[in-house]
């Protein structure tokens, strides 16, 4: 099962570490899974051996997003996202940021979607500080979880 604690992901990077596997670590609400995810997913995949994908929980989501997020409940999130081949791991967190799950992981390689500064990334101290690097994926133009949001609701405005 790819979905685990923030605990059993810990000790699953610290062996993989030992066999001298790059950790790639990457995160978001995924509330609907949309083209640029798959891209910014793809792009993290491709920066290392493992890939773990940090999960904004309902709350937390809801807290970030406001009312009526997510659309999607967070183990149907979590059940989607795990069944890609290309994401290795999947852990949800409760706080309105992934740095104490940045910090289980100790990853080499720390992803981020969108249009943010490196030094803007939560996460990277503690990346920097192993050697490793960030990595931002320009985000897809035209795609977006709230745009597409927007247009399922225009389309039950005509009903």
């Amino acid at each position: 099962m790819k979905i685990k604690t923030r605990d059993q992901i810990k000790e699953i990077c610290i062996t993989l570490r030992e066999q001298g596997l790059r950790i790639v670590f990457t995160n978001g609400c995924f509330d609907i899974l949309h083209p640029g995810h798959i891209h910014c997913l793809k792009t993290a995949r491709d920066a290392g051996d493992v890939l773990v994908l940090g999960m904004n929980d309902d709350e937390s989501v809801k807290g970030l997003k406001g009312a009526g997020r997510p659309v999607l409940a967070q183990d149907q999130r979590a059940e989607i996202l795990s069944a890609l081949e290309i994401v290795d791991y999947v852990v949800l967190f409760h706080e309105s940021t992934p740095y104490e799950l940045v910090k289980a992981v100790q990853p080499d390689v720390l992803v981020k979607g969108g249009d943010y500064r490196e030094e803007e990334v939560v996460g990277r101290d503690v990346v920097m500080a192993r050697g490793g690097y960030v990595l931002i994926v320009p985000p897809l133009p035209g795609v977006s979880t709230t745009e597409i949001i927007r247009k399922i609701q225009s389309l039950g405005e005509g009903l």
